[in-house]
């Protein structure tokens, strides 16, 4: 019976949960499964996995062959790299301590490595916050700056030059009936 590591999909149209299983190679997708190793979820940023490395280990020690989608998913979390210390074990290249001490230096780096991109999110996201926010002001005080405007007495326009737009407006009717005097008479 030829042993597969593969992702079981599950979670609604659009929103895909997967869960991490060995199960033999002829059973259907979503089907029959031996054992459950783990989840993996991609909707989340970065992607969350949930992932027992022992039990991974165990299977790949004993041959389970993982898919390509989980073969990246293992090595993403170091056991593929875990694998390949232990085969170096086996062989006598190294001890045991000096594989765990390689280990734990490697699961280190990339705890850090995601510690430093999860920080680097939410920073991201709180300097947008911050951006909209200000954005935000500049519109609410546009806006309050509008309705003061609306709502202060308009400008009271003064009758004095009113009044001396008058006479010339009486001169110049005079002066027109002088005009058709004159050409009344020629």
């Amino acid at each position: 019976m030829p042993v597969k590591l593969r992702l079981q999909r599950h979670g609604k149209k659009g929103k895909p949960f997967f869960h991490i299983v060995a199960a033999d190679s002829r059973s259907p997708r979503d089907g029959k499964f031996i054992e459950r190793v783990g989840s993996y979820n991609p909707n989340t940023n970065p992607a969350t996995i949930v992932l027992d490395n022992a039990k991974a280990l165990t299977w790949l020690q004993n041959g389970a062959q993982p898919t390509d989608t989980l073969r990246a998913i293992l090595s993403y979390k170091g056991v593929l790299y875990r694998l390949h210390l232990q085969k170096g074990v086996q062989k006598g290249a190294l001890t045991q301590e000096q594989a765990d001490a390689k280990w734990e230096k490697w699961s280190a780096e990339k705890e850090s490595k995601v510690q430093a991109k999860r920080d680097g999110l939410s920073k991201a996201k709180s300097d947008a916050n911050a951006a909209q926010l200000k954005h935000e002001r500049s519109v609410n005080e546009a806006r309050l700056q509008a309705l003061a405007a609306a709502a202060a007495p308009a400008p009271v326009v003064e009758e004095a030059p009113v009044a001396q737009e008058a006479p010339a407006a009486e001169e110049a009717p005079a002066a027109s009936e002088e005009t058709a005097s004159d050409s009344a008479e020629a």
